[in-house]
């Protein structure tokens, strides 16, 4: 089982607390779970940073998200939603069959940097 979070669940934002409270739940969920499956199925989750989706179109274009991206994202880049493809195909595939109850980060950085 592979849940998607997001980077909300690892920090917080002013004027989205049941958005940061949901992805952390699904986070800590995940956790249970990988107790409560195990050993028949492994749960770990993945959680995104900043891609281009079409949920993010609106934000794409701004200059304040473009100078954020700039100064706070290591890779300084935007994710493809592909990016997401390599590692969602490694935790299920046997390559992962000794990590259970794991959230990735896939943020290009951010949630690493000071």
């Amino acid at each position: 089982m592979i849940n998607i979070t997001s980077i909300a669940g690892l920090r917080a934002r002013q004027g989205d607390p049941a958005y940061t409270a949901a992805k952390g739940g699904l986070e800590a969920f995940t956790r249970s779970l990988a107790v409560e499956l195990a050993p028949e199925i492994r749960c770990n989750a993945i959680t995104p940073g900043y891609f281009t989706t079409d949920a993010n179109a609106p934000y794409l274009g701004k200059e304040e998200v473009k100078q954020f991206v700039e100064n706070r994202i290591p890779l300084k880049r935007w994710g493809q939603p592909e990016e997401i493809a390599g590692a969602a195909v490694f935790l299920a595939s046997n390559a992962s069959s000794y990590i259970t109850g794991h959230t990735l980060v896939i943020d290009a950085g951010l949630t690493v940097l000071f």
